[in-house]
């Protein structure tokens, strides 16, 4: 049973900085299709970013592109968003996902979020 768990969050005032990570358990293949989606409240999921099944393809939202970095750290089986210029917009649950090549391909070109594997979240705050 794959298991993630998510780390990093916090409250930041604006323009601040947060790096969050996912620590995916060994049964999730170092081949996954790894992302970090956000919900705030009243909203709907969001994906936000997302690397592809060997890391050479990468999937950003517009409302982030140029502030916030995903990276797969093959050896230990984490990915990390790094975060910077936060913005108040920005507050929501932050949550890892993981899954396969079908889900990164369903993300960027059909914007649908459809990833088996979730963490329970890590709050972000930007106030």
């Amino acid at each position: 049973h794959v298991q993630l768990v998510e780390s990093g969050g916090d409250s930041v005032q604006p323009g601040g900085s947060l790096r969050l990570s996912c620590a995916a358990s060994d049964e999730l293949s170092i081949n996954a299709c790894m992302g970090w989606f956000r919900q705030a409240p009243g909203k709907e999921r969001e994906g936000v970013a997302a690397i592809g099944p060997g890391g050479n393809s990468t999937f950003y939202a517009d409302s982030v592109k140029g502030r916030f970095t995903i990276s797969h750290d093959n050896a230990e089986n984490t990915v990390s968003l790094q975060m910077v210029s936060l913005k108040p917009e920005d507050t929501a649950m932050y949550y890892c996902a993981a899954g396969g090549a079908e889900s990164f391909f369903k993300l960027v070109v059909l914007g649908e979020i459809d990833f088996p594997y979730w963490g329970q979240g890590t709050q972000v705050t930007v106030s």
